[in-house]
């Protein structure tokens, strides 16, 4: 189609960078609230006189939400749009914030955790498939990659939180929750700079609507640029015909209409014959990930407080850990266009792997703190390669559900890995955990070598639409 073809030529200037701070200012947020339980955990014990498996539930509560968020924010996002379901998720996420800050007890507490994860949860599913729709092909990994690094502000900055702030004040614990719902304020900066999809709005039919969205992208880029345009090419539609390669003139390809998504038809069409082998890889690399993200990153202040040193030490220590996020995300980013989105991934959990049996043979906590930092830049260079690798392998009419829904899948290893480490840290010990998230990310680096697909420089719709089209 020839609207699409004239988004996907322009070059990346200010109008998408503009949506890249929007977006990842979302992700910053999302963070912060995800990974400041972290640094809950000690004062909620000695608020409340918790236990490991109680506070296994704390650390559960927000990645439980994260996954019925997710769902639902995909499901939603094919069917209302990618822009609504953005704002309200962030607006949802920030009041239940404000609820856990003030909550008297732990049920009340754990309650609002589990709904602020829904929002949470919401946002964080649908910004990427909304954002890889208006970047071209050619730097589409490095764009989510990027946009994804954002997440490693947000931990860092609940680190420093964690470390200022909580120790600081008789009640820091929760005035670092009331600290994260502050993004609220940035719902009137997005009700005037997001345009809704093109995409979307074609896979609808609202096609004056899709018409305006891209008329405005051209012009704001060629006033960023202040050179024309490049011209718009557009080549025959690729070959029905199954067996025969997809055209490298994607963007010309027509978008498959949008159909009613509901759960069980998004689930029946995801595992059907088209996409099985893509959602079965995606879900896999969701599920090692998040399960050895969390697990490490729930209880690494409280592991490092059982090897001796105080809170405040540990808050430091993972300080040093969450810094090692930035370049992992960004590194990753960077070579997603050079060795292909699986290729990453692959290095990436190989890496993160290597680093966890490292840190399982450590009880030094200056040693830990060096390989949990290594382990960090690994783990999130990964999350940069998957949040770039899943809006790429649905289509349109359904990519805001398959990546929701993935998202989701792999929040049920962040609901596992905290209570797996609450209930057994105890008779496996330390070398236990991180040799059990070993093992798991060792089976993530097999299948994506094996079974990936390779995006890198490919269109969405050369990738995806329509439907039907065998995975090369």
């Amino acid at each position: 189609m020839t609207l699409l073809a004239r988004l996907d030529r322009l070059p990346l200037s200010r109008p998408h960078y503009a949506l890249l701070v929007i977006g990842g200012l979302g992700y910053t947020f999302d963070a912060m609230d995800a990974a400041i339980v972290a640094f809950l955990l000690p004062s909620a014990r000695q608020e409340w006189g918790l236990s490991n498996e109680l506070l296994g539930l704390i650390g559960s509560a927000t990645p439980f939400g994260y996954l019925f968020g997710a769902t639902i924010a995909g499901l939603l996002g094919d069917r209302i749009g990618r822009r609504k379901v953005m704002m309200y998720a962030l607006a949802f996420y920030a009041v239940f914030s404000v609820a856990a800050a003030l909550a008297p007890n732990y049920e009340i507490f754990l309650a609002a955790r589990v709904l602020a994860g829904v929002g949470t949860g919401a946002e964080s599913a649908i910004i990427a498939p909304f954002l890889a729709e208006f970047v071209p092909a050619a730097r589409r990994g490095w764009f989510i990659g990027a946009l994804a690094g954002f997440f490693s502000f947000g931990f860092v900055a609940a680190a420093v939180l964690g470390r200022l702030v909580v120790p600081t004040f008789p009640e820091g614990w929760r005035i670092a929750q009331l600290i994260t719902a502050l993004p609220i304020l940035m719902l009137l900066w997005w009700r005037r700079s997001l345009p809704e999809s093109p995409r979307f709005l074609l896979a609808t039919g609202r096609v004056r609507e899709a018409e305006q969205v891209v008329a405005d992208f051209e012009r704001r880029t060629e006033a960023a640029t202040g050179k024309p345009l490049p011209p718009v090419v557009t080549l025959p539609d690729p070959s029905p015909d199954p067996d025969s390669r997809p055209s490298a003139a994607a963007s010309s390809s027509p978008i498959a209409p949008a159909r009613g998504v509901g759960l069980v038809s998004a689930l029946k069409f995801l595992w059907g014959k088209e996409l099985r082998r893509r959602t079965a890889v995606t879900w896999l690399i969701w599920f090692v990930i998040t399960f050895s993200y969390y697990g490490f990153f729930s209880w690494i202040p409280t592991l490092l407080v059982e090897r001796g040193i105080t809170i405040t030490q540990s808050f430091e220590f993972t300080i040093i850990i969450y810094l090692a996020q930035v370049p992992g995300y960004y590194s990753a980013a960077w070579l997603g266009e050079r060795l292909d989105r699986k290729n990453t991934i692959a290095l990436y959990l190989a890496g993160a792997a290597a680093s966890a049996y490292w840190l399982s043979q450590l009880s030094d906590p200056v040693a830990i703190t060096v390989a949990g930092a290594v382990l960090s830049f690994f783990l999130n260079g990964t999350y940069a390669g998957v949040y770039s690798y899943t809006p790429e392998v649905f289509p349109t009419w359904i990519r805001a559900t398959g990546m929701g829904i993935s998202s989701a899948v792999g929040r049920i290893g962040s609901i596992l890995a905290p209570l797996i480490i609450g209930m057994f840290a105890g008779t496996l010990g330390f070398a236990g955990v991180f040799g059990l998230t070993t093992a798991v990310l060792v089976v993530g680096v097999l299948c994506t070598v094996v079974f990936g697909l390779a995006t890198a420089g490919r269109s969405l719709e050369e990738l995806a639409e329509p439907s039907g089209r065998p995975d090369r």
